[in-house]
């Protein structure tokens, strides 16, 4: 019985490691991508952000602060921010034209303004969301 209080302990103590030692799995607050609320942001005209994404990634794990910092700041403060999971959304990841996971696209509106793929780079992502302004 010794035992089998034992093993739970040690899968807890070593998923708690897990997420300290990587806080940056940590997500943004951006949404589950929907079509419906996708197009609904669009035609609204909002500056959009769609994150293709994987739990396993690290480019991925990379670009979630970098993402987070940025969407704080004043300019971003409209940005409507998406996210597609990779591995659980084939279809919407296809839809998007994307071949990667830590694939980002930004759209004004119906309008996609630009892309990178594998982009850690702070200065780049900024560049690539002030497209959304354009």
């Amino acid at each position: 019985m010794r035992l089998m209080t034992l093993v739970p302990a040690a899968l807890l103590a070593a998923s708690l490691t897990v997420l300290i030692a990587h806080p940056s799995r940590a997500t943004t607050d951006a949404a589950p991508f929907t079509q419906q609320a996708f197009e609904a942001s669009q035609k609204q005209g909002q500056p959009i952000l769609v994150q293709i994404t994987a739990s396993w990634c690290p480019v991925c794990a990379k670009q979630r602060p970098i993402l987070s910092q940025l969407e704080d700041e004043p300019k971003f403060k409209n940005l409507v921010v998406y996210n597609i999971d990779f591995d659980t959304q084939k279809d919407q990841v296809r839809a998007m034209g994307a071949q990667k996971q830590s694939t980002l696209i930004v759209f004004n509106g119906t309008t996609e303004k630009g892309r990178s793929t594998g982009e850690i780079d702070p200065a780049a992502i900024q560049s690539l969301l002030a497209k959304t302004a354009e």
